[in-house]
């Protein structure tokens, strides 16, 4: 029985890890397929949406799935991925410029490094909100942001997932390329679903009080 046991936990993690490679892949291929500026938004809404059907056990073949739901998602993940990308890049910009200048740059190197984190938060709400909920493009960041601040134990949750990937994929590159991108987005999904219905319970729970 432990034998048994233990061969069908390691099939598990062994299609786990499977679908995150595959996963990963297409999601950086479509991604260089748009031209990186216009492809990570599509390709990332199409990463969510494919692993919210994953999350909720919906079984279907990837790069079908995943083409059609970049197609799907090209001009909301357009209006939503270009925004969010130059904000990135600005912040990065900021920090790097900051840093450079030494010690006395010191509170705004700091003040472009929160407000990185910040946004990386919001983001990490925001993307799984898109493809779970039907909102507007115009809803999603004031949502995702109040949620953010609504739920701060779910956020450092989320902060440590991102911040475990990435040393990671620090420590072992070959995770990085093969594996980071696809697993946080999976994990990420998980994540928020399960935030997601927890506020909604509490929510339901005031509404009936």
């Amino acid at each position: 029985m432990s034998g048994t046991g233990w061969s069908i936990k390691l099939y598990h993690a062994a299609d786990e890890a499977i679908w995150v490679l595959r996963l990963n892949c297409c999601w950086l291929g479509f991604t260089l397929l748009g031209g990186v500026l216009f492809g990570i938004g599509p390709a990332s809404l199409a990463a969510y949406s494919l692993a919210r059907r994953r999350t909720f056990g919906e079984s279907f073949h990837i790069v079908p799935a995943f083409t059609t739901a970049f197609r799907r998602e090209f001009r909301r993940g357009t209006l939503l991925g270009l925004p969010l990308a130059a904000a990135a890049i600005v912040l990065i910009g900021n920090y790097l410029l900051f840093a450079s200048l030494g010690q006395k740059a010191t509170l705004p190197r700091l003040g472009s490094l929160l407000a990185l984190v910040a946004l990386g938060v919001i983001t990490a709400y925001l993307l799984p909100m898109a493809v779970h909920f039907d909102l507007g493009v115009r809803e999603l960041l004031p949502k995702a942001s109040l949620i953010a601040l609504a739920r701060p134990a779910s956020s450092v949750i989320l902060l440590f997932v991102a911040l475990s990937i990435a040393y990671v994929s620090v420590r072992f590159p070959v995770f990085g390329i093969l594996l980071a991108g696809g697993a946080w987005i999976q994990l990420d999904t998980w994540l928020c679903l399960r935030f997601f219905a927890e506020n909604e319970a509490r929510l339901h729970l005031k509404g009936n009080s």
